[in-house]
């Protein structure tokens, strides 16, 4: 209980920081908000509300008052705190349609009894027995003329009416110098507020309905499988230049004053990913150490575009380095991008040998050099067939990859998105362990539960994740110590690993000729 508690609290931490930050990183948008807010509530205060006066008269109530010739005396203390009761009985008579219509006809003013009530308030000040009237009036001068108005007729209509009482006039009424409301700034403060926090709420509703996945927890909170690796985006750590999605672009490089190109693949790529891919390397040898014999690893993503493929070359390449036997096989006879990445022929392939038309001793294609325990071997997908599912889950493709099991020590298969076909899962059955390729700010996390659900449903073992095409792995701690550590080891290991690794073929270039064994 204890555990599911501590776990619960770090979910919700996790949670608070990611608004904490979502909130930072759009303060510059919600203060626009408010302050665009503030300017629009200001103009339509300006021109579309009336400003209204207030004209007021104060009236002092006695409760009994004895009259001896021009002297009036009080008597006692109660009879004040009975004033003070008499106050609302002066407020209706106030309200009376008889005193109104009284009200208006001294005053002169066109209105009616309905509109005069409605401009008419009157209220106790601070709980005494004097109580004011107040009159509220789009024009000054007519708030002051039915003020006025008021302040003779209601003491005799008072009078008249409750014998014993009378209501003496403390303040009369006069012309407001200026409008009463509306107030410019209280509705200018009133309108940045509720800009303020309308965009608050939006960007807190925005993070909580986001499903995409934006960082490492965005994985771990939503599925049991690990993050096996996090590599980073090469457009952000690629020397001299980018690159956009996952093909390469041309780039400039300052030293030599010539076109160069962006290495996605091999030995020439930047140092983080390639450290990215030797942890990923090393934690699939630990997943596989008390195991004997060939390993399978099977590719995928719950998306096209994630970067499977390139993670599958690379995942490939790097285990070559370390003397190990690998065969990288392409199993995306829909949308095949091995020849675009690899210094290999399209054709023929594993569509071809599926269907019969080639053997297998043609299938096999060397990436890197001749006779160097460090090149790896690559089957291309072939020609497109009609029928991909039917070939991926023939007998003929599960005899394949065991008479290959004979031969490596790791094969890695290149499959489809899981999400768009079911091709991977006819293949996934054959394997030791998937990898799911999951791109940062791309796939989504009903996405991903899907891709591990629908392997899961065919007994496939879920090693783990890669994190695809991260923008803040590092952090700037991790930049700082990268520039100023590593930037030795990047150059040393760059020019170690040219001489070991074909370069690149562009996807519009010549394509290298095949070598076999």
């Amino acid at each position: 209980m204890k555990e599911i508690e501590i776990q619960q609290n770090e979910e919700l931490e996790i949670d608070l920081q990611r608004l904490i930050n979502a909130l930072l990183n759009k303060s510059v948008l919600i203060g626009i908000a408010a302050v665009i807010c503030a300017v629009v509530v200001f103009l339509g205060t300006f021109f579309f509300i009336t400003p209204q006066y207030q004209s007021a008269a104060m009236f002092y109530v006695n409760n009994n008052s004895l009259s001896l010739g021009e002297a009036s005396l009080s008597i006692t203390s109660a009879d004040i705190s009975a004033s003070r009761g008499l106050v609302k009985s002066y407020i209706v008579i106030l309200n009376t349609r008889e005193t109104l219509n009284e009200v208006i006809d001294y005053s002169g003013v066109d209105l009616t009894y309905r509109k005069i009530k409605d401009m008419v308030t009157a209220e106790s000040v601070d709980s005494t027995e004097i109580f004011r009237v107040v009159v509220t009036s789009p024009d000054p001068q007519e708030a002051e003329k039915i003020a006025s108005a008021i302040a003779y007729i209601l003491p005799k209509r008072i009078s008249s009416i409750i014998e014993g009482t009378s209501a003496k006039i403390v303040d009369s009424a006069v012309v407001a110098s200026r409008p009463s409301s509306p107030s410019y700034v209280k509705n200018t403060v009133a309108g940045f507020a509720i800009g303020l926090v309308l965009a608050v709420v939006w960007v807190i509703l925005q993070v909580l309905m986001d499903i995409t996945i934006r960082t490492e927890e965005d994985i771990t909170q939503n599925c049991k499988n690990p993050v096996l690796a996090s590599v980073p985006d090469m457009e952000v750590h690629s020397k001299g230049g980018s690159y956009y999605g996952y093909g390469r672009k041309s780039t400039y490089d300052n030293t030599t004053g010539k076109q160069g190109k962006t290495e996605l693949v091999g030995g020439n790529i930047s140092f983080a990913a390639a450290e990215a891919y030797k942890l990923l390397r090393t934690k699939l040898l630990f997943s596989f150490a008390d195991e004997g014999g060939c390993r399978v690893i099977g590719v995928s993503s719950a998306l096209t575009g994630e970067g499977k493929s390139l993670s599958a070359v690379n995942l490939a390449y790097t285990t070559s380095q370390l003397g190990k036997r690998v065969l990288l096989v392409e199993c995306d006879m829909r949308r095949p991008t091995l020849a675009d990445k690899l210094p290999i022929q399209k054709s023929p392939g594993l569509s071809d040998f599926l269907s019969g038309q080639i053997q297998s001793e043609n299938l096999l294609q060397l990436c890197g050099i001749k006779n160097d325990e460090r090149a790896f071997h690559a089957i291309s997908s072939g020609r497109t067939p009609p029928n991909p599912m039917e070939l991926l889950s023939s007998r003929r493709m599960a005899l394949m990859i065991e008479r290959l099991r004979q031969n490596y020590d790791y094969i890695i298969l290149d499959l489809p998105p899981v999400g768009e076909v079911g091709d991977a899962l006819a293949v996934a059955k054959l394997t030791d362990g998937m990898l799911i390729v999951v791109r940062q700010n791309y796939c989504d996390r009903i996405a991903l539960n899907s891709a591990i659900r629908q392997f899961e449903f065919v007994d496939a073992k879920v090693l783990g994740i890669i994190f695809n095409a991260t923008t803040d792995a590092a952090g700037k701690y991790g930049k700082k110590y990268y520039r100023k550590y590593y930037r030795q080891y990047e150059k040393q290991a760059q020019e170690k690993n040219t001489k070991s690794f074909a370069k690149t073929a562009t996807s519009g270039g010549k394509r290298l000729k095949k070598n076999h064994d």
